[in-house]
């Protein structure tokens, strides 16, 4: 058994994981964070993509805003 987990912390350590320990020896900062900018991209768009909608469904007006909209209020 415990060679299975050793196996698996071989297959993360110096496979899975072996990119990310490049991107950490560079000397350039910009390069080593590329996959956090990757990571700021994505989160920008989608955080883009949300408040269009919400300001499509907003303006269709269909949205109930009366005080007994909800159960719970």
């Amino acid at each position: 058994m415990k060679s299975f987990f050793e196996g698996i912390e071989d297959l993360f350590v110096n496979g899975l994981f072996a990119p990310f320990d490049l991107l950490r020896e560079m000397q350039n900062w910009w390069t080593a964070n590329s996959v956090n900018w990757v990571f700021v991209l994505i989160g920008f768009v989608a955080m883009v993509y949300w408040l269009r909608q919400l300001r499509i469904f907003d303006a269709s007006g269909e949205e109930d805003t009366s005080i007994t909209a909800h159960s719970y209020m």
